[in-house]
């Protein structure tokens, strides 16, 4: 049976001072790991103590979570020092140290974080201070305090404890080259040589696993067991997978000698004693006086690059500091360009704000890595408020040539919201275009089933706009999950007087009621199907996903509000949105450079397409994009745990620490105002299981008090809260559909989007031959 002691949730290593530390790395303390993490020394090691050879991911039961301290974090909102700043500080930051840790006053504190950074920067290290910050007098500290909590509770779970077990445990080796080098073993039974390596973000680098191929060929009796507490990523597998099976081949063996153990255990960093220099992020936070938003959200969206240049920079910093995976993937391990709202939770007045976005992850972050997660998160941020603040009416877009004076509302025309709406509607002209493309099997196969005129394909006007298939949501927990929101494309006939290009009549004024109905059949089994799996899909549309996610968060604030007034009470339906003005580099954005652009189009013809004979084609339209409804349909809680299994646990701990939900390439990653989530305490695995069972006293007192102090466990997620009643629909929207249940989220909250009076119109002319004329 699994040995039975006191271990703990939530890691505090004591003391600041000495942590931050920028000379080189001291050697790590060799130690017994029962010793090292548990506080006690047991007699004997059990048998079959330590992981097993291989075990892959299994989400039930559910991830573990669990907490550290990270004394350096209440400083991360330190801004950069003036030149006086520097002056006063110096160099000497010992003596900035003594004096922080006798006042105890975090202002002492700032001025040894100066001196440090000028004393590094003066031996040619890091010259910006943020990156200096993050990186070195966070990060340093965060992977050490990250990566013994991570180790603490795989002693635990893996009973890898008695005499045998040793931790940080030396082993020399000759590495390729001839050269003499040492390895730090996480935990090496010294009895059996199984060595583990722990890595809390998922990733093990190609120079250990250098290193272990060529300790395992010169010790034939060494295995080697790599545990990861987040996914494996692919890159890992594989690098694993190809030591195992040359040192297989070396040794001529089908015995496992390097396996990998996914135990997902994520990690909250907790501040302690914040202050007046920790950084407190105003995004989602509705009252600018209030303290905003801390969470691995932020963390990661300040870390990212602007472009793809700086983020490759940027990986290099922080994959060559990230020796226990505190920076997880780092911040090139986000795609940032799929981030948008996946949960808010209720606003509840003087109570804080919960919420969780969701990104994929880079599929490589080394050479590709995410970037832009600064602007996206403020994106997502503002388009919500903007949603909040404007009353319904103005949630419109128009492209029109008839119709200059209406494009789009003033106010919503000054935010990025109504930017990217503006931008989408000119994104679709461009698509259908390119969809109709004869050379295509989609557009040919529209071509040919179009009705004809004396030989020759003839469509007709009609007007194509976008709206919602049914959303899915879900209202629990005090929050709402934004499970799925797909968007449909449609088209239908529709009159337009404004002449395109090529002048001379168009074919379409002869056609019938039946041919136009046609018609519009054949581009709805054709072209259709096409553009809306790119606006549901496409990166192109990527901002207008992102825009309407917010959209449903806002309607569900709304609703809330409705029924008892929140910290949001103020900003919704103020017509006030100078807080979310448009941002760079877009600041200076105009609707009626984009309205000019597209009356370009439709005058003077951009999408033109020949077809056989020399008869020209050109394929014009004309549009809008309307968010003034949101019908939604809310699943019940049965729906819910089958098709979204473990999802309210993902989306509460991800407001502490970046989660990946089950066995997927996406990741969550939340902030809050209020109160992070706890850790919960580590069951050791059943198997193996030990046969032996250590005596329950140890042999002798430790040397050290243990470094694990034991909060009550509590576990994050799950659990239904209890339902507020419906309340009366203060705009009027439609009603929810498919849920039989009434909950707090009444109609309106998931998908609507409607490119309301999108009109196309091909303007065909044929253009006669010589032989014709």
């Amino acid at each position: 049976m699994a040995v039975a002691f006191t271990a703990a949730s939530a890691v505090t290593l004591a003391g600041l001072p000495g942590l931050h530390t920028d000379e080189a790395e001291a050697k790590p303390r060799t130690q017994r790991c029962d010793e090292k993490y548990l506080g006690q020394k047991f007699d004997r090691t059990p048998a079959n103590s330590g992981p097993p050879d291989n075990l892959e991911y299994d989400p039930w039961p559910n991830d573990e979570t669990y907490t550290y301290d990270n004394p350096a974090k209440a400083y991360d909102g330190v801004l950069p020092p003036t030149e006086k700043q520097l002056e006063k500080a110096g160099t000497d930051y010992r003596k900035w140290q003594r004096i922080a840790d006798k006042s105890g006053k975090p202002a002492d504190r700032v001025m040894e974080i100066y001196a440090r950074f000028q004393e590094q920067r003066d031996r040619g290290g890091y010259t910006d201070f943020k990156r200096y910050l993050d990186v070195k007098y966070i990060g340093k500290p965060g992977n050490n305090y990250r990566g013994e909590a991570f180790m603490a509770r795989m002693v635990k779970k893996y009973n890898m404890i008695g005499p045998d077990w040793w931790c940080e445990d030396p082993v020399d080796y000759t590495d390729e080259d001839g050269k003499k080098k040492r390895r730090w073993v996480d935990a090496r039974n010294r009895r059996t040589n199984v060595h583990v390596e722990g890595k809390s973000n998922g990733e093990v680098k190609q120079g250990q696993i250098d290193a272990d191929r060529q300790i395992a060929k010169q010790n034939e009796k060494v295995t080697n067991r790599y545990l990861t507490g987040a996914r494996t990523d692919q890159g890992t597998k594989d690098r694993v997978s190809q030591l195992n099976k040359e040192v297989q081949r070396y040794r001529g063996t089908t015995r496992t000698v390097a396996g990998i153990n996914e135990r997902r255990s994520n990690a909250i960093e907790r501040t302690r004693n914040p202050n007046n220099y920790t950084r407190y992020d105003p995004r989602f936070n509705p009252d600018p006086r209030k303290n905003g938003m801390r969470g691995p959200i932020i963390d990661q969206a300040l870390r990212s690059g602007k472009s793809l240049e700086e983020a490759q920079k940027l990986q290099r910093i922080y994959n060559n500091n990230n020796s226990r995976g505190y920076f997880m993937r780092g911040p090139g391990g986000i795609d940032f360009s799929s981030l948008e709202l996946s949960y808010v939770g209720a606003p509840v007045k003087g109570k804080g704000f919960n919420y969780s976005m969701k990104a994929d992850y880079a599929k490589n972050p080394d050479t590709n890595p995410g970037y832009g997660g600064d602007a996206k998160l403020t994106m997502s941020s503002d388009a919500m408020f903007t949603w909040l603040a404007l009353t319904p009416d103005k949630f419109w877009v128009n492209l029109n040539p008839d119709q200059p004076e209406t494009i789009m509302d003033s106010k919503f025309a000054s935010t990025d919201a109504g930017r990217v709406l503006l931008e989408a509607d000119l994104r679709l002209k461009h698509d259908f275009f390119k969809a109709m493309d004869p050379k295509t099997d989609t557009g040919k196969a529209a071509w040919d089933g179009l009705v004809k005129r004396n030989g020759w394909p003839c469509l007709n006007s009609g007007r194509n706009w976008i709206e919602p298939k049914t959303a899915k949501v879900r209202e629990q927990d005090g929050g709402v999950y934004i499970l799925d929101a797909p968007l449909k494309l449609k088209s239908e006939y529709m009159d337009i007087n404004t002449p395109g290009p090529g002048g001379g009549r168009s074919c379409a004024e002869d056609l019938t009621k039946a041919e136009i109905e046609h018609n519009e059949r054949v581009l709805n089994n054709t072209v259709v199907p096409l553009v809306e799996k790119w606006i549901n899909t496409e990166p192109q549309y990527a901002d207008l996903r992102r825009v309407y996610n917010a959209r449903v968060a806002a309607e569900y604030i709304r609703r809330k509000d409705a029924a008892s007034p929140t910290d949001f009470h103020g900003i919704i339906d103020s017509n006030d949105v100078k807080r979310w003005p448009l941002r760079a580099p877009n600041q200076d954005w105009d609707k009626q450079q984009v309205f000019d652009k597209y009356r370009k189009i439709f005058t003077e013809g951009e999408f033109k397409y020949e077809l056989t004979k020399g008869q020209e084609v050109w394929v014009i339209t004309v549009g809008g994009v309307d968010f003034s409804k949101a019908p939604r349909r809310n699943i019940n809680r049965s729906q819910f745990n089958l098709e979204h299994r473990g999802l309210d646990k993902t989306t509460k701990t991800s407001t502490g620490a970046e989660t990946t939900y089950q066995d997927t390439e996406t990741a969550y990653l939340g902030g809050t105002s209020g109160k992070l989530p706890d850790g919960d305490e580590p069951n050791p695995t059943p198997t193996p299981t030990p046969t032996d069972k250590p005596t329950d006293k140890p042999t002798d007192k430790p040397t050290d008090q243990p470094t694990t102090p034991a909060p009550d466990p509590s576990t994050p997620g799950g659990g239904d809260a209890s339902q507020p009643p419906a309340t009366k629909d203060p705009d009027g929207n439609l009603a929810g559909t498919g849920s039989n249940t009434p909950v707090g989220l009444i109609a309106g909250i998931a998908a609507a989007l409607a490119a309301a009076g999108g009109t196309l119109v091909w303007w065909m002319r044929r253009r006669r031959s010589t032989e014709d004329s």
